[in-house]
């Protein structure tokens, strides 16, 4: 854990910001104008064929669904992480993780007997995809989230009972898909991620609410809402690699908060906003995500 001296200073829109503060607007500019080009430059979606990997069935309402699991290497990866440090997550708060994967449009197939089903393609990165295969643990978190998005995506009601296919990869056929570029949208939102149960009190400080963006593929941007203060007097922050803690005076706030990315902390900047009781900070990342 860095012991960085991040919160330098508070934003008050009746005040000249200082230098910190300055600091943070250039790195938010800096990152706009250059994700502006990015966008100018590249399409907005691109085409691609997954490739069949296994096939499961399942029931809904309306009949049989078949659901192909396919992978494609034009679909990023979820972080890299160890199986224990996943479960750990996923009973923690299963918002810290996520799993990039393309939904495709539904299709009218013919089962085995010949009789009418729909089936639907779901593709993931083609690495992740490898790694799955020699995992039961993978393959069942797969088939769970792929699952629920094509049940909120398409207002459906799935069986979560399922059976995989025998010798058989795929059913009916894979069409292709649009995905978005592999840039990243303007403001991409991640979501509250990971605070250990142990820190997670009846009593004592708050947690506070945390939401992250990627503003650009090398910045990430964090704020976190203390309506309680009226200023940064009394705050803490402490940042490693991948991981963010912040306290507040008089033990009103606590937050320790896991991040699957790999933070440059000496570049990290911090301030809090008065008008909206808000702490801001931007970290600058020691590589992009995929």
């Amino acid at each position: 854990m860095a012991d960085s001296k991040l919160l330098v200073t508070e934003i008050n829109e009746e005040e000249t910001m200082g230098a910190e503060t300055a600091r943070l607007e250039e790195l938010l500019l800096q990152a706009s104008k250059e994700l502006q080009q990015a966008q100018t430059s590249r399409p907005e979606s691109t085409q691609i064929q997954p490739q069949p990997g296994f096939c499961i069935k399942t029931h809904s309402l309306e009949g049989k669904v078949f659901i192909n699991i396919c992978h494609s290497p034009s679909i990023p990866p979820p972080a890299d992480l160890t199986e224990d440090e996943l479960l750990q997550m996923l009973e923690e708060d299963q918002a810290g993780f996520r799993i990039p994967m393309s939904l495709g449009e539904p299709h009218a197939e013919l089962d085995a007997k010949g009789q009418g089903c729909t089936a639907y393609d779901v593709a993931v990165n083609s690495d992740f995809y490898r790694r799955m295969q020699n995992s039961d643990f993978l393959r069942e978190l797969v088939i769970t989230i792929a699952r629920e998005g094509l049940e909120d995506k398409y207002s459906l009601q799935l069986n979560p009972e399922w059976r995989m296919l025998k010798n058989r990869p795929f059913l009916g056929s894979i069409s292709q898909q649009n995905i978005r570029s592999q840039q990243h949208p303007r403001i991409q939102e991640l979501g509250n991620l990971y605070t250990p149960e142990s820190l997670r009190h009846e009593e004592g400080p708050e947690k506070p609410h945390l939401n992250l963006w990627l503003e650009a593929p090398d910045l990430l941007l964090a704020e976190i809402d203390l309506p309680k203060l009226d200023g940064a007097l009394g705050l803490s922050l402490e940042m490693g690699e991948n991981r963010l803690v912040m306290g507040g005076p008089q033990q009103l706030y606590y937050l320790d908060a896991y991040i699957p990315l790999r933070i440059n902390c000496d570049e990290s900047r911090a301030a809090f906003h008065r008008k909206r009781k808000q702490l801001m900070v931007a970290m600058p990342l020691l590589s992009a995500p995929s």
